[in-house]
């Protein structure tokens, strides 16, 4: 079930006015939500996520995918971790979610935390504050945009919501446009929060139709470097193959920076949605800006602080799992808001 589009306006509207995000909603978001409750919360994630992040470079990536799939399906409220059952088939399980990682390092700092505070830091928090951990542990910077707390967790999952509402690698621009804009986003959110794929790789499924069969006729996309093109095909030989991976941003797909608006200039943007950006004069020229990398990283905060606040769960709504991947009470929550 689709949230209605104002709900993100709305908590933007409050973070503007009253300088606490999710007021309006019952509750709040603020910065050391757990000062009194779980006083070393947010250490924990760090430490947690640190350790995680130096033997696992990919885990940047996989956190920053994790927290935009979770936040576009029902807000940020962590319902793409939990498991489908023998009754549902959740969010976890949908096309575009298939691929997700990061999973583990989410359970692992919830252990920790539950063992330390049980019942108190939800697992919609843990994975906003893992995300910025996880880009930050590259600068050894704790901070590098700023994560309000306060949310909590869903009791509602739903693969058919996933494959409805998260904005597709083979969108054009006005269908992008409309997914950011039923969130309370901007063109200029979409152009800020898709430099996220400077970090990660893509499995050919997403992007193979651009190189063998863009409108049907085993034709190329036209708008993609054909020199581009051709070193991709030594990678994906067909559109049959699913298992072979491509970086997003070549030769930087490991450094969080704003060389992935450089190759999108270059018409070396991976997915047909990245080269999307370019056909709109607005969000090309918002490229452009981005090609600074202290604009890109000023920009970027602001951005994931705004997805961060998308139809959050506060006060007394949702509940706080004890498990991230299996609600408190499945059988009387479950389907209780579909």
């Amino acid at each position: 079930m689709k949230k209605a589009a104002g709900a993100g306006s709305l908590s933007l509207v409050c973070l503007v006015v009253f300088g606490i995000v999710g007021v309006c909603q019952g509750g709040e978001l603020r910065k050391n939500f757990y000062r009194n409750s779980c006083k070393s919360a947010e250490d924990i994630v760090r430490s947690i996520t640190w350790k995680n992040a130096a033997s696992n470079p990919d885990l940047p990536a996989k956190l920053i995918r994790m927290h935009f799939h979770d936040c576009f399906v029902r807000g940020c409220d962590a319902s793409v971790l939990i498991n489908s059952t023998a009754g549902n088939k959740a969010e976890r399980d949908a096309v575009p979610n298939l691929s997700l990682g990061g999973f583990e390092v989410i359970n692992e700092i919830k252990s920790e935390l539950e063992s330390r505070c049980p019942g108190i830091v939800s697992c919609a928090d843990i994975v906003a504050l893992a995300t910025r951990d996880s880009v930050s542990f590259q600068f050894q910077k704790p901070d590098l945009w700023e994560v309000l707390t306060g949310r909590r967790d869903g009791s509602v999952s739903i693969a058919a919501e996933a494959d409805l509402l998260l904005p597709s690698p083979f969108a054009n621009f006005s269908e992008l446009k409309k997914n950011f804009n039923d969130k309370g986003l901007t063109v200029k959110d979409l152009v800020v929060l898709s430099g996220g794929h400077t970090i990660g790789v893509s499995h050919c499924t997403f992007f193979s139709n651009r190189l063998y069969n863009f409108t049907g006729n085993g034709d190329q996309d036209p708008s993609l470097d054909p020199r581009y093109a051709a070193f991709l095909k030594t990678k994906c030989k067909s559109l049959a193959d699913t298992t072979t991976t491509a970086e997003l941003d070549p030769g930087s797909f490991r450094k969080f920076d704003s060389h992935y608006y450089d190759i999108l200039i270059e018409n070396k943007g991976l997915f047909q949605s990245d080269a999307a950006l370019l056909t709109n004069k607005g969000a090309r020229n918002i490229v452009m800006e981005l090609r600074n990398q202290d604009k890109f990283f000023t920009e970027f905060a602001q951005s994931m602080k705004r997805m961060g606040a998308m139809n959050v769960l506060t006060g007394t709504q949702g509940e706080i799992r004890k498990k991230c991947s299996v609600i408190n009470n499945p059988d009387s929550l479950l389907h209780s808001s579909i």
